[in-house]
């Protein structure tokens, strides 16, 4: 019988120490959700790993053809045992997934961009899961991976990004701002079984906005009527300040907001709220497109 993978969990993992985290992650949000997991290893090709060695200056022909089948070879050699390390490491996963309770397992490699990559998959995924750092940020420490941001602005489905260690959400801190983006969420978070029975503290930080009583008082409601256990305030004040200090008050362990809101290039001059609450917040974060 054919599995039906249409609205499933895809969980992009990388062969390093946070992959067994995003692989918990993304079974708990399969088993709250019904839906099926894929565990997808994408191999990105680095032109720095091609070779070791000096080729540069004028050479023959006839060298110039023996050079291009060596590399050629080398380069065969250096994916087949990417792929066979990856079927090991998929493996392992796909165990672990099972192991908690996960119904339907898949795993997929890939060679090409990743971007690109979860670009091409997500009129079939309903959630992303991603480390905010892998194998890339591990070796060159730092505080969020390469991959991210890029990831976040190709696609348009929710991307659950995940911290270094799993800890099971029990309290959801939703920040809220009247923007489409998050208005969309909480329509999304009502009608969705992700985080059902979880209690929900909805929280507008920054300037205070004329509409803004009445535009958190409409969030509130929205998830009231569908079920949730909900609370809500607003608060002046810098919103990573505020976002960070709230969830440590209150004992959340997951981050519902909106992310990118502005073109990379602006980003780029001016900086981005999205990548800075990442870079700050301990939580595990929904991201809203």
């Amino acid at each position: 019988m054919k599995i039906n993978t249409d609205n499933k969990v895809l969980a992009c993992v990388d062969q390093s120490r946070f992959a067994e985290t995003v692989a918990d992650y993304a079974a708990w949000a399969a088993q709250r959700m019904g839906a099926p997991l894929e565990l997808l290893h994408v191999i990105e090709r680095h032109p720095e790993f091609s070779t070791s060695q000096d080729h540069s200056g004028a050479i023959g022909l006839g060298a110039q053809d023996s050079l291009l089948d060596q590399l050629s070879n080398e380069d065969e050699v250096r994916s087949r045992s990417q792929r066979e390390a990856g079927r090991v490491f998929l493996n392992h996963l796909h165990k672990r997934a099972q192991a908690a309770g996960v119904a339907v397992v898949d795993m997929r490699q890939r060679h090409g961009d990743l971007a690109e990559t979860l670009a091409d998959q997500q009129a079939e995924v309903r959630l992303f899961v991603l480390g905010r750092r892998g194998a890339s940020a591990e070796l060159s420490q730092r505080d969020l991976g390469r991959n991210l941001e890029w990831v976040v602005r190709a696609v348009e489905r929710p991307i659950l990004a995940v911290k270094e260690s799993y800890q099971e959400p029990t309290r959801v801190l939703l920040a809220f701002d009247g923007s489409s983006v998050t208005r969309r969420g909480v329509e999304m978070i009502a009608a969705s079984p992700l985080l059902k029975g979880l209690p929900i503290h909805v929280l507008m930080a920054g300037k205070p906005q004329a509409q803004g009583p009445k535009q958190i008082e409409w969030a509130q409601q929205t998830l009231t009527e569908a079920g949730f256990m909900v609370t809500a305030e607003i608060v002046d004040g810098d919103p990573e300040s505020v976002i960070n200090r709230t969830a440590q008050q209150g004992g959340h362990d997951l981050l519902v907001m909106g992310a990118y809101s502005h073109s990379p290039l602006r980003s780029l001059l001016l900086g981005s709220k999205t990548s800075e609450l990442l870079r700050s917040s301990k939580m595990a974060t929904l991201l809203l497109r």
